[in-house]
C-alpha cells in the first residue's frame, strides 16, 4: 500500500496528486514509452545519469521495469561541489535495482576547462553549467558506445520554467517523466516503491555548493506547480490564481517570469524564415 500520506505535503497550495487508478496508468504508460523508445530506435537499451535525487531515481526504477536490469547503464558522475550523501544515494539506487553502473569523476574533466578559459572559471552559473554539460558529453559517450539512448530525468515543472542546463541535462533522446509535475513525480516514486527518504528529499541540481532548486528559483515546487497548473497551463486569471491559491501576486510574476524567458529552452534553435527568391 503507498505510504503517500507520509511523503507529500498536507498544506500544499494545490492538490495535483494523482488517484491509485491514474497512478497505476501512469506508470504503465511510461514504461510502454520507455520500451518502444527503445525498441523502435533498434537500440539495446538505455543510459542514465544517476544523481540521487528524485527524478533520476523515478526514472531508474521505470526504466529498470520497461527495460529489466540488464537494459539500463547507470552513470553517476560527482564533481566537487557534490555531497557525498548524493552520490551515496545514486550508487545506492543502482545497488537496489540491480542494474550496471559506473562512478566516473568529472573534475579533471572541468578543470580542463577552467585551464582553457580562466576568466569563467569563478562565474558560479557558467562554471555550474560547465559540469551539466560534462555529464551530457558523458551520457552520450557511453550511451553510443553500447548502442543505448539516454534518458532524461527532466519533469514538467522544470520544462516549463527552463530549470535546466540547455544541452545539459535535457541532451537526451527521450524524457520519460516529462509531463509530471514535481508533486506527480514525488507521489509515483512513492507508488512504485522508492524509498521514502529519496521521495522527501530536498532537491538540488548541485551545480554549486550549497545550491537548492527551491532557494535558486525563489519558490517552493508546491508553489511553482500550483500556479503552473492553474494559471500558465490553466485557464484561471492571475486575480483568480490569487483568490483560488494561498500564493500572491509577486510569487506569480515571478513563475510567468520564469516560463516566458526559458522559451527559447524548448525549441530548436531558431533560423529566419527562408527567402522567397
Amino acid at each position: 500500500m503507498s505510504n503517500e500520506s507520509s511523503v507529500l505535503s498536507d498544506t500544499a497550495p494545490f492538490d495535483l496528486r494523482l488517484s491509485e487508478t491514474e497512478l497505476e496508468a501512469t506508470r504503465d504508460h511510461v514504461t510502454t514509452f520507455i520500451r518502444e523508445t527503445v525498441e523502435t530506435a533498434g537500440a539495446e537499451g538505455a543510459v542514465l545519469g544517476l544523481s540521487g535525487g528524485i527524478d533520476s531515481t523515478l526514472t531508474a526504477y521505470l526504466a529498470v521495469e520497461a527495460l529489466g536490469e540488464d537494459g539500463l547503464h547507470g552513470l553517476v558522475l560527482p564533481s566537487e561541489v557534490n555531497t557525498e550523501g548524493n552520490m551515496s544515494d545514486a550508487e545506492r539506487v543502482a545497488q537496489e535495482l540491480g542494474i550496471k553502473y559506473d562512478v566516473i569523476e568529472i573534475n579533471p574533466i572541468v578543470e580542463s576547462f577552467f585551464d582553457a578559459y580562466p576568466e569563467g572559471a569563478d562565474d558560479q552559473m557558467a562554471a555550474g553549467n560547465v559540469r551539466v554539460r560534462v555529464r551530457g558529453v558523458l551520457n552520450y559517450f557511453v550511451a553510443n558506445h553500447e548502442n543505448r539512448l539516454v534518458l532524461g530525468t527532466g519533469n514538467r515543472s522544470e520544462a516549463m520554467t527552463g530549470y535546466f542546463t540547455k544541452y545539459g541535462d535535457q541532451a537526451v533522446d527521450c524524457n520519460p517523466i516529462g509531463n509530471l509535475y514535481k508533486q506527480q513525480v514525488r507521489q509515483l516514486a512513492d507508488h512504485v516503491g522508492v524509498p521514502e527518504d529519496l521521495v522527501t528529499k530536498t532537491p538540488s541540481a548541485e551545480m554549486w555548493l550549497g545550491q537548492t532548486d527551491e532557494e535558486e528559483m525563489g519558490l517552493t515546487y508546491d508553489t511553482l506547480d500550483a500556479v503552473l497548473a492553474l494559471h500558465v497551463d490553466g485557464p484561471l486569471s492571475t486575480a483568480a490564481t490569487v483568490r483560488c491559491l494561498d500564493v500572491t501576486e509577486e510569487q506569480i510574476a515571478r513563475v510567468v517570469e520564469l516560463v516566458e524567458g526559458s522559451e527559447h529552452k524548448r525549441h530548436m534553435p531558431p533560423a529566419p524564415a527562408a527567402l522567397d527568391l
